[in-house]
């Protein structure tokens, strides 16, 4: 493996049951020319871990997905780097009462087939996203916390019907709700996954499904016109090919240098680290409907037997935090009276024997390429954990999308029985991390707790903030107790980018390449 710096023990020979998945879109593409000319003719290619899933925009929720599609189809506000939200297409949004948000839009935006973007065309985004019955079954419906629908007044004015408290739904609504085109979607098959047409400052020049997408910029945008005229969008799940595009020229900017290959970029003339802590969590996903997982102790004891600060330390090279919570440091509802949990072997073999389920044999299961190191985090763990005398723990590689067609689908059942994922925050509230995996009929949905659901279904009508607060760290506080998933870190995010290229890397982890300059 790429990147790790550990050694395996005398039980570290894991059963691996699971193959590495293969690299996306490795086409040769000769040369990243200098851009330093400013006229925008020459190609900048981005370089992810995982390609897009999708060319729907209302049909994913994960960031290599959204990092592609932003570019095409934009967010109704944007959301600074301290997550305020400042006008876009939205340019005032107000609350006439406690259900109903009204949003004021420009009337200058035209989608890309040059037809023009109307109130109609925002509250069909929204409602094909919440409703089934008028779009799709949608990843993103548990981004709309207590949205039950959109209708345009006017053709400027969109009313916004939800049962949660409004800060909720504005910053839901502002990372979630990219703008389709209401005739154009309709004339396509549902979900639509061939053709693209946004409003976004680029546009598709050409795209190969699964491979990579070519954009340029759109020019009867609205707004500004992106310094970046031409961008490549490819995957590459291994860190070392993404490095070593990097450092020859294929790539711009690439995602999840390993954190051993960073002081490699030292002595690279053109081309430099860039890095910010994210506002995503790492952690082991341990679903309650089956053994051994359907009970607490066994879970408390998988936190004990894996040693977090090991794996920052020896697989991240330093890059990481400890997490105790499902939500992040900065995020509001955080609980900063939780401590996290101590590697202590003998307590988890103790526990394990109390839940009844000593001998049991478990598999972990981790993407590869979609965080950073994160086959190696997984496998470490798994190697920690199979030093236990009362548990057997293999390790196994799932490609990232089959883990979130499995996971994310509502149904705990269908779920791996203990699998790594991240979870990032870019609405900067606790809401996002706490609904979508713990109350019933959300895509994340994992975790059956009533008590707990019931807790966090108040916390959405709490209008009081101090209140709400107070709830949501009660929340969390919980969690940590019930143990749900094995807390790992706080991801870093770490970028290899050409030295020219003026850009500051966001704690949400998107991509907005028109924030870039050069």
């Amino acid at each position: 493996m790429q990147g790790a710096n550990y050694s395996l023990d005398r039980r570290a020979l894991l059963r691996r049951t699971g193959a590495a998945t293969s690299i996306a879109g490795l086409a040769a593409i000769a040369g990243c020319i200098d851009d330093s000319n400013g006229d925008g003719d020459d190609e900048f290619v981005v370089t992810q871990g995982e390609f897009a899933s999708t060319v729907d925009p209302n049909n994913h929720n994960d960031s290599p997905t959204y990092n592609v599609l932003d570019q095409v189809y934009e967010p109704l506000w944007n959301i600074t780097h301290e997550g305020e939200l400042e006008e876009r297409i939205v340019t005032e949004w107000d609350h006439p009462d406690d259900n109903t948000m009204e949003l004021t839009i420009r009337d200058d935006v035209v989608f890309h087939d040059g037809e023009e973007m109307t109130a109609s065309d925002v509250a069909y985004t929204i409602n094909r996203a919440v409703d089934e019955e008028v779009g799709i079954t949608s990843e993103q419906a548990d981004r709309y916390p207590g949205v039950t629908g959109a209708e345009a007044e006017d053709e400027t004015t969109v009313l916004v019907e939800h049962e949660s408290v409004p800060s909720i739904v504005e910053f839901n609504v502002a990372t979630v709700a990219t703008v389709v085109s209401e005739e154009w979607m309709e004339d396509r098959e549902q979900p639509e996954n061939e053709e693209l047409n946004g409003t976004g400052p680029y546009q598709v020049e050409d795209y190969t499904p699964g491979e990579e997408i070519i954009l340029t910029t759109f020019d009867d945008y609205w707004g500004d016109v992106p310094d970046i005229g031409r961008v490549r969008f490819r995957g590459a799940d291994q860190a070392s090919t993404r490095v070593s595009e990097l450092e020859t020229g294929e790539s711009d900017l690439i995602v999840n240098v390993p954190p051993s290959d960073v002081a490699t970029f030292d002595n690279v003339d053109d081309a430099e680290i860039r890095e910010v802590t994210s506002l995503r969590n790492i952690f082991l996903v341990m679903p309650n409907d089956d053994e051994p997982f359907d009970s607490q102790e066994f879970r408390q004891a998988m936190n004990y037997a894996v040693d977090v600060d090991a794996i920052i330390t020896n697989v991240l090279d330093g890059f990481g935090e400890p997490s105790t919570q499902p939500v992040p440091e900065g995020i509001f509802g955080y609980n900063e009276d939780l401590d996290p949990y101590p590697h202590d072997l003998d307590e988890a073999e103790s526990l394990v024997e109390d839940s009844g389920y000593a001998g049991a044999e478990i598999t972990l299961e981790s993407p590869e390429g979609r965080y950073l190191n994160d086959t190696e985090v997984a496998e470490t763990a798994a190697q920690q954990i199979n030093e236990l005398d009362n548990v057997d723990c293999n390790f196994q590689i799932t490609d990232f999308e089959s883990l979130t067609e499995s996971s994310l689908d509502a149904d705990p059942s269908t779920s791996p029985d203990f699998f790594l994922i991240g979870w990032g925050n870019p609405t900067y509230d606790a809401d996002y991390g706490l609904a979508p995996w713990f109350v019933e009929g959300q895509a994340a949905y994992n975790f059956v707790d009533e008590d707990i659901e019931e807790k966090i279904l108040e916390s959405q009508q709490t209008a009081d903030p101090d209140e709400r607060e107070e709830l949501l760290q009660e929340i969390n506080a919980d969690l940590y107790e019930a143990a749900p998933w094995v807390y790992l870190h706080r991801e870093e995010s770490i970028y290899g980018i050409r030295s020219d290229v003026d850009w500051d890397p966001r704690a949400d982890e998107s991509i907005f390449l028109d924030e870039m300059g050069r």
